[in-house]
């Protein structure tokens, strides 16, 4: 029975009791703050010796406290003044509407109690790495972090490294460092030569020549120099499962929330984005520990209704590829695969289990189809659902939010009766006069969704288009993320992309393997690999804007690590970085979040006003948003939802936070979330976690962990490519552009800044491209050349500059292990890419974002007969294929001119026109691939073989004229006098 007239302590919520005295206890006796002596006792043990409401300190009298008390666990809340009687709860999205005075609860000396409250959650942060400074003998004695010494005496595998860097071996690093030097000095020596011995004869062409070389020269530099540290990395599984999934116990395995993005289902197909959701639910990691997330921004209800068909495939599906062990687990790719599926299967049911999952999968299909055809024609009324009523996104761009939990804890079981992960539907609120950041904006609501529904500390987003090839992915993730040594320090874990359905030869460079083998191996070594925009496990924490844990402070960024690539603190000394004042409010803002962060990971013990005016407090909702739900998850470092949660009351919450409006004056798209500005999203957004002191991590297992598909039709490629080059170019002409954006922190990485201004000025290097393979037609019909008269230094120097490309390649070729044909493959397209969809990104670019005039390029299609790779013979005219077709037709017609021209000079003229027909030929091959796509096929030969012929031929007819094997010569002088002597 409680006592009447006695107060509550305003920290635990129990009566204060009384003292040895038989009298009310009182802590603090200058403002009577109600605190019980328990809680008294413990703020005196953790060196709290003053009043949380007034600072005043406390008496010696009350300071004894009882040492010998046990308690179970401090609660820790901020300190209020509240009515004992009344139960008070506001919402975080009213508090807003309050007035300063009155949302600041302040005491009798006008002092803020959350203030007090904060200061001393920063004094404990202090104090706890204080403690890790004075402590550095055990540190050296332990050589392994806290948390890691918890576990290891749970298992002999605790104490090891999750992960391991593999360094490459000096025999292969080393000399390909020693080729880049000398291929720099001898860059150097060559543009001496060329800038002192000009052509007077052709002075404009040099010149032109010139400037195109330096710009050639400093792309080099940008793409080279970033690869100087290359690594690899390997992981241990087992280490992992051995630590977090002991047997007996639950599994302590970090929770993962799956992000799939999809717009409009009749041109990314409902079966495809199908496969990709099936392949998620059967990843071998513990169910509760996955949830899948679909977002429609098309708001379709073919994407609903492929969707329920998917959640109910999934039950048969799902136990079949963890009963068997089966990879991929996308049905659509397991089933296609032409290899010997019974390698490594001892159960004796699995033939049969595996032709009825087949006949069930292909009976999946028809359904899928069924409903695609369905869908064709919109009826005029709009589409109904099921129960009668319109469906609320019949208007793409004008209706509600809609959230559907397909499977989940509440869920349907599987045929076994085990437990699905969780499948959510998500189409966020669109209404007229609000932007919706397409991707972007897509990725940013599923983040809030998933924060309010399931809350993981670990995101992985991928394409609709692309499927878990591994099911062991999320392991290979999670050896780094999870990984006491290294995860605390990593915003992402970059998989390589790896894509089906691309031709033997890769006509187009559809692979990307250098990109993937090659530059991103060298970025790891530095400050980590870029985001690609899928395929890419985030720490929750590092989207929402906070910095590392292990990000040193700015006045000792300089002396920690080297300022160029990280590696060490003596290779290249730097100054201490200056920092304006809108950088030091930043910090100083996020340090702020940092230390109520740090006890706020008990913020269950609060009341719902207590939550609700810290919020408010600390300014939270200007940054997140108007939701105290979500507020409240992003403090949780490790993730997690109260299990006090009411499930009607989240989904209500999660309809909130994907309103349209909800972004409104809040820091979405601009510091936290994915980035706004660009259509591409993932480099701006890896590009600020990066310069907020984060590293990523790429890995790259053995067997792919994602598949996706790759367009092999050139137009469509080069459309792709044009899309990334506008947002390029986009981010160069924004605030973000890493040639002035992140420098007052100093945490991003010399080579990692180099990497990325690569990645933005690449698209005008199709300016000076298209000069210069313009530059040998010119020469060839006007006789003249670039170059002057080589002498023997001059000679030397260009054997050299050819000799070191070629070896700076072959060395490329050992350390990375891609084939010579990638490397071919590479640079014909990025010629091909360079002079069409580049140069179109350039004035398109600048047009979009000086003039606000958005271009938009059609494409046409025909069919193609070929039934093996017909997308590859595709004719799909676009404005695109005009600059490289001209370019074509000049170098053979320069050709042409330039054999006709020498044949009519005599023979002194055939020794310069080697150079210039070795000039025309260099374009001409490297734009090869694309003569084939322009082309297509024939019937049975192929229309490049005739056009080649026609060239071939028109050579042979100028030589043959002019050589006229077949007619006798006659002497002229014996002809005119035979003339003479006739008597007419």
């Amino acid at each position: 029975m409680m006592q009447s007239g006695i107060p509550l302590c305003n920290t635990c919520g129990e009566q204060v009791g009384l003292d040895a005295n038989g009298e009310v206890f009182v802590a603090c006796h200058e403002c009577n703050f109600p605190v019980c002596k328990t809680c008294f006792d413990l703020d005196i043990k953790e060196g709290r010796k003053a009043c949380l409401r007034c600072s005043t300190p406390y008496d010696d009298e009350n300071s004894l406290a009882d040492d010998e008390t046990k308690v179970s666990g401090t609660r820790s809340a901020m300190a209020a003044h509240l009515d004992n009687s009344q139960d008070i709860g506001i919402h975080a999205r009213h508090v807003s509407n309050v007035s300063a005075v009155d949302s600041e609860l302040n005491d009798e000396y006008g002092n803020p109690i959350w203030k007090n409250r904060v200061e001393s959650w920063k004094d404990k942060k202090d104090k706890k790495s204080k403690k890790k400074k004075g402590a550095p003998k055990e540190e050296k004695v332990a050589q392994i972090p806290p948390e890691q010494q918890m576990t290891e005496n749970h298992s002999p595998d605790a104490a090891e490294p999750l992960s391991t860097i593999i360094p490459l071996p000096p025999n292969k690093i080393t000399p390909y460092r020693v080729v880049i030097i000398m291929r720099l000095i001898i860059l150097a020596l060559f543009f001496h030569y060329r800038v002192t011995n000009p052509v007077d004869s052709a002075y404009g062409l040099w010149l032109t020549s010139i400037i195109c070389e330096i710009w050639f020269a400093f792309s080099w530099v940008l793409d080279q120099f970033p690869k100087w540290y290359p690594v690899n990395r390997t992981t241990f599984t087992d280490r992992l499962s051995a630590r977090y999934e002991r047997e007996g116990e639950p599994s302590e395995l970090a929770a993962v929330d799956f992000f799939v993005s999809t717009v409009d289902p009749l041109k990314e197909p409902p079966l495809i984005t199908a496969n990709t959701v099936l392949s998620i639910l059967a990843v071998d990691y513990p169910v509760d520990k996955v949830s899948c997330y679909v977002s429609d921004d098309g708001a379709a209800m073919l994407t609903f209704e492929s969707l329920a068909e998917t959640s109910e495939f999934a039950r048969k599906w799902v136990p079949f590829c963890k009963k068997f062990s089966i990879e991929p687990r996308a049905p659509e790719f397991y089933f296609s695969q032409k290899i010997d599926y019974l390698k490594d299967k001892v159960q004796p049911s699995f033939v049969k289990e595996r032709r009825a999952m087949k006949r069930d999968y292909e009976e999946f299909k028809v359904r899928m189809n069924a409903l695609v055809a369905k869908a064709q024609k919109t009826p005029e009324d709009g589409w109904t659902m099921q129960d009668g009523t319109p469906w609320p996104g019949n208007n793409s761009r004008d209706h509600p939010g809609m959230i559907q939990v397909f499977l989940g804890h509440s869920g349907a079981y599987d045929i076994e009766g085990n437990e699905l992960p969780r499948l959510v539907y998500v189409s966020r609120e669109k209404r007229p006069g609000y932007p919706h950041h397409k991707k972007a904006g897509a990725e940013n609501a599923l983040v809030r969704v998933s924060a309010v529904l399931t809350n993981a500390p670990y995101i992985l987003n991928l394409d609709c288009d692309h499927y878990v090839n591994n099911s062991q992915a999320i392991r290979e993730a999670m050896c780094f993320l999870m990984d006491p040594q290294v995860g605390r320090g990593v915003c992402f874990v970059q998989f390589p992309q790896r894509f089906d359905g691309i031709d033997r030869s890769d006509r187009y460079a559809n692979r990307n393997t250098v990109f993937f083998d090659v530059n991103m191996k060298g970025l790891d070594g530095i400050q980590g690999p870029v985001y690609v925009g899928t395929g890419c496990c985030f720490n929750r924490q590092a989207l929402y804007g906070y910095g590392p844990h292990s990000m040193p402070s700015l006045s000792k960024a300089s002396s920690s690590s080297c300022s160029w690539c990280g590696c060490c603190s003596c290779c290249c000394p730097s100054k201490k970085p200056s920092k304006d004042l809108s950088e030091a409010y930043r910090d100083t803002k996020r340090e702020e979040l940092d230390a109520a962060i740090f006890n706020l990971r008990e913020i269950d013990n609060y009341d719902e006003y207590e939550r609700s005016m810290l919020i408010s407090q600390t300014s939270f909702e200007k940054t997140f948003g108007l939701s105290s739900v979500f507020i409240e998850s992003t403090l949780m470092e490790n993730g997690g939802v109260a299990e006090s949660s009411n499930p009607s009351t989240l989904i209500k919450e999660a309809i909130h936070v994907i309103s349209c409006g909800y972004e409104e004056k809040t820091a979405w798209g601009k510091e936290i979330g994915w980035i706004y500005g660009s259509i591409t999203e993932d480099i701006l957004t890896g590009f600020k976690m990066h310069c907020r002191g984060w590293r990523s991590i790429y890995c790259m297992p053995m067997r792919p962990a994602f598949k996706g598909s790759a367009p092999i039709n050139l137009s469509d490629r080069l459309h792709q490519v044009l899309r990334w080059a506008l947002g390029s170019v986009e981010i160069f002409l924004s605030r973000h552009c890493p040639l002035w954006y992140g420098f007052a922190g100093g945490r991003l990485k010399w080579l990692q800044r180099l990497a990325y201004i690569n990645t933005i000025v690449y698209p005008f290097t199709s300016l000076p491209l298209v000069a210069y393979c313009t530059i040998p037609a010119i020469c060839l019909l006007t006789g003249k050349f670039i170059i002057p008269t080589l002498s023997n230094l001059a000679s030397a120097l260009f054997l050299g500059l050819f000799m070191s490309i070629i070896v700076t390649s072959v060395l490329e070729l050992r350390w990375s292990g891609v084939s010579i044909e990638d490397i071919w493959r590479n640079e014909q397209f990025w010629v091909i890419g360079g002079v069409s969809a580049h140069l179109f990104a350039v004035f398109q670019g600048f047009l979009k974002m000086l003039a606000g005039i958005d271009t938009n390029f059609t494409v046409t299609s025909k069919q193609a007969e070929d039934a093996d790779f017909g997308e590859l013979y595709m004719i799909k005219w676009t404005t695109l294929l005009i600059p490289p077709t001209t370019l074509l037709i000049v170098n053979m017609v320069g050709i042409v001119a330039g054999f006709s021209d020498a044949l009519n000079k005599g023979y002194e003229a055939w020794g310069p026109l080697f150079g210039k027909v070795f000039f025309a030929f260099w374009v001409i091959l490297h734009l090869y691939p694309f003569l084939k796509g322009l082309m297509g096929r024939q019937n049975r030969t192929p229309t490049i073989v005739v056009l080649w012929s026609v060239l071939l031929a028109s050579v042979f007819s100028l030589v043959w004229v002019k050589i006229n094997p077949f007619v006798t010569k006659v002497d002229s002088s014996a002809l005119t006098q035979s003339c003479i002597s006739i008597d007419c």
